[in-house]
């Protein structure tokens, strides 16, 4: 064990190490802009993603490791409860260890746990959560539910997704015969209220903002295709089978099926937690794409069942997942595949940033926007602090924000989009991983509007 905890803290300084050195994705400057000034709710998701990062620029300034800080601090303590809940669910197995081990090699926390975006604090919580309830699958004790109630709210504060964890609880608790006892008490439903309670201040905002977020989240359904339906299930299988990492997702699948003829609670448990959300996701499928974080909140009890099941490739597929996620940093660090820019994800999502701010601030216009929440979100990050950058269009509305007293000057929009009208074009700057071209953008002279909202600077 001292080894594992060794490891445990030399992988969370190396992840650290990163959080602070790689620039920040267009989310997470998105994510960046909420925490000033905070609300209790937002278009997109609900706000805890604002508090961490809130906090974390408190203790450290803003900056990306401010901004980051609290993911790999997360993914060790979340660790740690997933090692401790390993240990108690399947009586005599003991497989925390191995389990939190499996979590930590697959690419999706690898990668995630750097990176701060509403998945974190959501992962978070839910290990917390499925931990109260191994500890109230041990114990008997039905006291158990306040804490597993209280961590399901902040789960559910922290992303919507968060509902499966309750109706997979709910189910759980139904299901199995010495949980269903408890519900004769008062202990799950005091859980329940406390799990509300947390939750009430995003549905007090929505409430007061036509049910915004509720409303967009829910709007996720097209017609169904058969044709696409079956890329989007290959996307899906393809993108796990990476994500896992595939040793680890042979496993995790390998496990679930062991644990099928298991009756004790700890099993039932990781089951309606596993395939309730995956029933969910293939539903999905069949009329749009399922985004490869969404399914992380499988991985917890995934791991669990992986390390539950026969002992076979459990060395090889720690060995695996390491090694990828692994290659996986150097290739953000220092690109060394044979991978054309424009199609590299780390380069799309991370190079050039500051150099393309810098360049659509050079001619000193009185402010600079874009027409995409993540262009006008990075602008807004790394744009000369005396640059007024403005968000236009009806997402920004939604934030508490001063109105930007700039209607009618000249400033210039970004754009990557050639549907975008350019009445007055300037000409195109460019963003790059070295000298290689990542995306071309077209520069606009526009007034601003009268809508427009101005972008609280770090």
């Amino acid at each position: 064990m001292g080894f594992a905890l060794a490891a445990l803290a030399a992988l969370t300084v190396l992840r650290l190490v990163l959080a602070a050195w790689l620039p920040l994705t267009p989310d997470e400057a998105y994510y960046f802009s909420w925490a000033r000034p905070l609300q209790a709710g937002y278009l997109d998701h609900p706000p805890m993603v604002a508090l961490w990062i809130r906090l974390g620029t408190a203790l450290l300034g803003n900056d990306p490791l401010g901004i980051r800080l609290l993911g790999p601090l997360s993914a060790a303590l979340g660790s740690l409860a997933l090692y401790d809940a390993g240990n108690r669910i399947l009586p005599g197995q003991r497989c925390g260890l191995l389990a939190a081990g499996f979590l930590n090699a697959t690419l999706m926390l690898g990668a995630g746990s750097i990176l701060m975006t509403p998945d974190t604090p959501l992962i978070f919580f839910w290990t917390l959560s499925l931990w109260a309830l191994a500890r109230l699958v041990q114990s008997r004790d039905a006291r158990w539910w306040l804490a597993a109630g209280a961590l399901a709210g902040a789960a559910l504060f922290s992303k919507y997704t968060a509902a499966l964890l309750l109706a997979g609880t709910g189910l759980w608790a139904l299901t199995a015969p010495p949980i269903r006892a408890t519900l004769r008490t008062a202990w799950p439903w005091l859980g329940i209220a406390l799990a509300l309670l947390v939750f009430a201040p995003d549905f007090a905002w929505n409430a007061a903002h036509g049910w915004a977020s509720y409303l967009k989240q829910g709007g996720r359904v097209d017609g169904f295709d058969p044709a696409r339906a079956a890329q989007f299930f290959g996307e899906l299988i393809g993108g796990q089978a990476l994500f896992f990492t595939p040793l680890i997702a042979i496993l995790a699948v390998r496990g679930l099926w062991h644990l099928r003829a298991d009756k004790s609670p700890g099993a039932r448990l990781l089951l309606w937690l596993s395939l309730l959300p995956a029933s969910v996701f293939l539903e999905h499928v069949l009329t749009d794409r399922v985004q490869g974080n969404w399914v992380a909140i499988l991985y917890p009890s995934a791991c669990l069942a992986a390390a539950a099941a026969p002992p076979r490739w459990h060395r090889a597929a720690l060995a695996l997942g390491f090694g990828l996620t692994g290659l996986v940093y150097v290739q953000v660090l220092h690109p060394f595949l044979p991978v054309p820019a424009r199609r590299d994800t780390s380069a799309v999502q991370m190079a050039g940033w500051p150099e393309l701010a810098a360049q659509a601030s050079a001619s000193h216009p009185a402010f600079i926007t874009s027409d995409d929440y993540a262009t006008a979100s990075e602008l807004a990050f790394y744009a000369p602090k005396a640059m007024p950058v403005l968000g236009i269009g009806p997402r920004w509305a939604y934030l508490d924000w001063r109105n930007a007293k700039l209607q009618g000057a000249s400033g210039v929009l970004i754009t990557r989009r050639d549907t975008t009208p350019c009445p007055d074009p300037l000409g195109t700057i460019s963003r790059k991983q070295g000298q290689a071209v990542v995306m071309t953008y077209r520069v606009c002279r526009i007034a601003a509007p009268a809508t427009a909202k101005e972008f609280p600077r770090p």
